[in-house]
């Protein structure tokens, strides 16, 4: 496995990772409040689909671990691209549909990532 491979899938990982925490643990903190710009009432009331929402994100992030983590390079390399397919296909729905930031902090990774698999 590659630098050029590990480096950006382990950086995908890490944003779901902290995804999974921001949308799970801290939504309903100040912290939460500033990163996702809205006002404590509404993150209070929802907060139960943003904890869903970081469950999903921590599938995200579990699988592409196990694409690193796995013994077999060329099984490793599939379950790298199909998680990474997830985190692009999800991010360009949530650019979509709720802020198009989420296409540099989602789906650009995603897209470098998947470079970096066919590549290394």
């Amino acid at each position: 496995m590659s630098l050029l491979s590990t480096i950006p899938v382990a950086a995908v990982t890490a944003i779901h990772g902290s995804i999974l925490v921001l949308e799970m643990f801290l939504w309903n903190t100040p912290r939460g409040h500033k990163v996702f710009r809205m006002k404590p009432q509404y993150a209070a009331s929802t907060a139960v689909l943003a904890a869903n929402q970081g469950l999903y994100n921590g599938f995200l992030a579990a699988g592409l671990a196990w694409g690193l983590a796995h013994p077999n390079a060329e099984f490793a390399m599939q379950i790298k691209l199909f998680f990474l397919g997830c985190v692009f296909v999800a991010g360009a729905y949530g650019g979509a549909t709720v802020n198009k930031k989420i296409l540099g902090v989602q789906v650009l990774p995603a897209a470098v990532a998947v470079v970096g698999v066919l590549v290394g």
